[in-house]
């Protein structure tokens, strides 16, 4: 459906002349008594008043000025007394209404000018009083002009502010959207990745083990890595459900629980170490979650990526920081181009900490993490 088309300003411009003027023609023709009475001069002055008021967009100075004073130039003259002013008072009204102040200035100074002469300087008994009538007269409409002017533009900044708030409440909460589809995402990715790489490893190994003995114990650590793959995808999900359960009684994953991590990682095959130095002071949760995620995630791609190695992993608490170190001694070359290494680094800056990630010069691969303290409080789009 199409819209309704506005009418242009100028013809908005003409319809507003030709009110005034039908108004100005009918009270005078009402106070002279009859169309002959008003005479050819008196409808003259008329029409130059409402053919400048037609074109006053166009020319806003001259056009109000042309307008104050032949109204002006009206009154004191011979002519018949009618609304001849409210043609002036509609032209400086729109003037000073629309922000074409000199425009209005100008005009009422001028019209002024011409009855102030024609008072004090012409008549032979100067009417004070009426002169300080028609002056207060003017400044009304003048300033009627101006507070409509100021209402529009407190209007016009009011809904900008409003448009302008709405976008920005759009595009925060298209950046939260985003934060939160990545941050799904490496939940998922460390969830996932780690412990179908423990079952992908068992199953092979127990394909290709002869002794029922061994195969059984593959076979069981398999479940185990299923179980607990399970229970972590069960809460992720429910999380991202929001419905109104019990919360999960299994602790978040954090660095307490790098043995058992590190167990199952060398059930996989892959013979870690582990090693703690310094004092552990009270860690903040996103803090501790991320340092336990990226231990993972970095075992994770030496056990699919290192080939036969060994890992070392060392945990290092300050009092201003983390620091976590994992390496191993394998190939480790396609581990880089992976996901994981941005997942982790991405981990690493939203609690406000660093990471490396490089081949070692010796063979191997070396992951390190260097998380603070001090900003874990603020505002991070990682959830527990």
């Amino acid at each position: 459906m199409k819209k309704p088309r506005r009418p242009s300003a100028q013809r908005v411009d003409f319809l507003i002349a030709a009110v005034v003027a039908v108004i100005v023609i009918v009270s005078t023709m009402w106070h002279a008594g009859g169309i002959a009475a008003v005479g050819p001069k008196a409808y003259l002055m008329m029409g130059v008043g409402v053919v400048a008021l037609a074109f006053r967009r166009r020319a806003p100075v001259l056009a109000t000025t042309v307008v104050a004073v032949s109204t002006a130039y009206y009154y004191v003259g011979p002519f018949p007394d009618g609304m001849e002013m409210a043609t002036f008072a509609v032209a400086s009204y729109l003037a000073a209404a629309q922000g074409q102040r000199v425009a209005a200035y100008v005009g009422t100074a001028a019209g002024l000018s011409v009855f102030a002469v024609a008072e004090f300087g012409i008549g032979h008994r100067p009417d004070v009083f009426r002169f300080l009538g028609v002056l207060a007269w003017v400044l009304v409409i003048v300033i009627a002009g101006e507070v409509t002017r100021y209402h529009r533009a407190y209007i016009h900044e009011a809904r900008r502010r409003v448009a302008e708030a709405e976008r920005t409440r759009e595009e925060e909460a298209l950046r939260r959207a985003t934060e939160e589809r990545l941050r799904i995402a490496r939940e998922l990715h460390d969830v996932l990745a780690h412990k179908i790489s423990l079952i992908n490893v068992q199953a092979g190994a127990a394909l290709h083990r002869r002794d029922p003995e061994q195969a059984y114990a593959a076979l069981s650590a398999i479940k185990d890595a299923s179980k607990e793959t399970l229970r972590e995808l069960r809460t992720t999900l429910g999380v991202l459900r929001q419905v109104d359960e019990a919360q999960p009684l299994a602790p978040a994953p954090s660095l307490d629980h790098l043995d058992d991590l590190i167990s199952r990682t060398r059930s996989a095959g892959l013979p870690v170490e582990l090693t703690v130095s310094g004092d552990r002071p009270p860690l903040p949760s996103t803090v501790d979650l991320t340092a336990y995620r990226i231990v993972q995630e970095a075992l994770t791609n030496a056990l699919r990526h290192a080939g036969p190695a060994t890992a070392t992993v060392l945990v290092r608490y300050d009092a201003d920081q983390v620091t976590v170190e994992i390496a191993d001694d394998g190939r480790g070359s396609d581990a880089a181009a992976g996901n994981g290494i941005r997942g982790m680094r991405e981990r690493a800056a939203t609690v406000g900490g660093t990471l490396t990630a490089t081949t070692r010069p010796g063979g191997g691969f070396l992951v390190r993490a260097s998380l603070p303290l001090t900003t874990a409080d603020a505002p991070s789009s990682m959830g527990s």
